[in-house]
């Protein structure tokens, strides 16, 4: 029984010291993301958390050029609609 209580313990230490990381490895090209849109940035949105259509729907008009800006617009045109819809899909698990 000592061993058992020693144990768990042992394992609700580790469990709690472990870093807080993401349930999944980011999709291609999702994790080049932070480079402009980290949480500390003032001028640019953070987007980690954020609702997977509204990131969807931002990156397919920069794609289309209907939301034009000159860094989003090249970066978004080089993936298709399955990775734009991944990268949204997970940028919204993200805190």
């Amino acid at each position: 029984m000592k061993t058992l209580r020693t144990s768990l313990a042992i394992g609700l230490i580790v469990a709690s010291a472990a870093p807080v990381q993401a349930a999944s490895a980011p999709p291609p090209g999702a994790a080049s993301c932070s480079g402009c849109h980290a949480a500390t940035s003032q001028a640019i949105p953070n987007i980690y958390g954020r609702d997977a259509d509204a990131t969807r729907s931002a990156l397919l008009a920069f794609r289309n050029g209907s939301m034009p800006a000159t860094v989003m617009t090249r970066i978004a045109k080089g993936f298709s609609e399955d990775e734009i819809g991944s990268i949204a899909a997970w940028l919204a698990t993200q805190k």
